[in-house]
């Protein structure tokens, strides 16, 4: 009996042994299949993330029906690529910049509205593809964190002096890209050189018969086709639509005195005397903007309070203020903003683009004076209040604005990777090496 109780714990501890062998095995399988690749200060790039990457990366490239790189330096970029995104997202964790649920529901409706499915049809193809939502809302997470990242320590890095938007303005290049659009029809008399001033009187008094012609109704097309001397004669004279820059400069002066439907003098170039007439202008010309002044509460989620809390909260300033208390008071007292929270959270006159979609959304929804509900957007959630509108003239800020848009975009595309290589510089990042290398 003893002998066999030695024999059944000899047993069962060979068992045990044998276990606890295959686990660890196992556990060393596991450590073998995801390795660390690379070091990025304290975190880490996985193997099994730089595997999901490269699967992805070749699923869009064969979509694209274009031809791979060497798979070696397609690796190289991928991990280049994840070793960039881990030093960004870790500088966002350490500034506190979140994404919540809400925004992530919202820029998923949106993918969903652009593709032109409804979010149920947009969920189905992610399974369909082997995708799960969960990864995907990460991705978007990440996506927008990233974002926020660049565009606040990159944006403010970039200036756009009052004289090198004059500069622009002024280039060639300048005039071409902020003039406006325009469609015109064009009748050419042509002068033969050395024709005698008769000559010249004669074709000039023809010209303005065949303006009076048009003006009692004649269809400039039918006279082009008859007249013109042009090569866009067989096309009614019609040249299209063009920049206003783009028109030989004795045209421009012209074309910018006319009203859409009405022909010019005539004009005398070298090659004879033209009649231009303006079918249609985009673009230009005075600009009507409605604007908003709008004053708002912003209350931020944080450690403590989670957002279902601060909605609460921003829903108590809410009924407080339409019982009747002063909303500028409240926003000085309780808003996180601070820059307006001093000016009774007053945020100014607003021009379109001026603030983030979903301030803007609501802003130009809300009535006169009343009250928003708590909507959320980067900076946290807010309640907003407009209590005035009107139309302005912006057709020479919005001329402006559009240049110095294009400086800072540009600027910002070189300062973009000015910056990256900055914070990878700074970084400690040791490559461990890959199973696919």
């Amino acid at each position: 009996m003893n002998l066999w109780k030695t024999f059944k714990s000899l047993t069962i501890a060979t068992v045990a042994a044998s276990a606890i062998a295959t686990c660890m095995a196992a556990h060393a399988q596991v450590e073998l299949l995801d390795k660390v690749i690379a070091v990025v200060d304290d975190d880490v790039v996985l193997q099994s993330e730089l595997d999901a990457r490269m699967i992805s990366i070749y699923t869009q490239i064969k979509q694209s029906g274009t031809q791979a790189p060497p798979e070696e330096i397609l690796l190289q970029q991928v991990l280049d690529r994840l070793i960039s995104e881990r030093l960004q997202l870790n500088i966002a964790y350490n500034a506190g910049v979140r994404v919540s649920d809400e925004e992530i529901n919202q820029a998923m409706a949106r993918i969903a509205g652009n593709n032109k499915v409804s979010m149920e049809d947009y969920i189905a193809n992610i399974h369909a593809s082997g995708g799960t939502v969960a990864t995907v809302r990460e991705d978007i997470r990440n996506e927008i964190t990233i974002m926020r990242v660049q565009q606040g320590r990159v944006m403010r890095r970039i200036y756009v002096s009052e004289q090198e938007l004059d500069n622009f303005l002024n280039s060639e290049e300048g005039r071409l890209l902020t003039s406006p659009d325009v469609n015109v029809g064009q009748i050419l008399l042509s002068v033969p050189s050395g024709s005698s001033t008769e000559e010249v009187e004669s074709i000039l008094e023809r010209a303005n018969d065949l303006r009076a012609q048009i003006d009692s109704g004649t269809d400039f097309r039918q006279l082009a086709i008859a007249n013109s001397a042009d090569q866009s004669a067989l096309q009614g004279g019609d040249l299209g639509w063009r920049k206003m820059a783009q028109l030989p400069g004795i045209f421009i002066d012209a074309v910018e005195q006319l009203d859409v439907g009405q022909i010019s003098e005539p004009i005398r170039s070298g090659a004879g005397f033209h009649l231009l007439k303006l079918y249609e202008r985009r673009g230009g010309g005075e600009r009507l903007i409605e604007q908003h002044f709008a004053r708002h509460i912003l209350i931020k989620p944080n450690q403590i309070r989670d957002e279902e809390t601060t909605i609460a909260e921003l829903n108590k300033l809410r009924d407080r203020v339409i019982a009747g208390e002063d909303f500028g008071a409240l926003s000085k007292e309780f808003s996180e903003d601070p820059g307006s929270a001093l000016k009774n959270g007053e945020l100014g006159w607003s021009t379109p683009g001026m603030f983030v979609p979903e301030f803007e959304e609501t802003m130009n929804n809300i009535a006169l004076n009343e009250v928003s509900a708590p909507f959320s957007s980067q900076f946290g959630w807010h309640i907003l209040q407009v209590t005035e509108r009107r139309d302005q003239d912006f057709s020479s800020n919005i001329l402006r604005n559009n240049a110095q848009n294009m400086l800072r975009q540009r600027k910002y595309e070189e300062e973009l990777q000015v910056w990256l290589q900055e914070i990878r510089d700074e970084a400690f990042i040791e490559i461990k090496g890959s199973d696919q290398s």
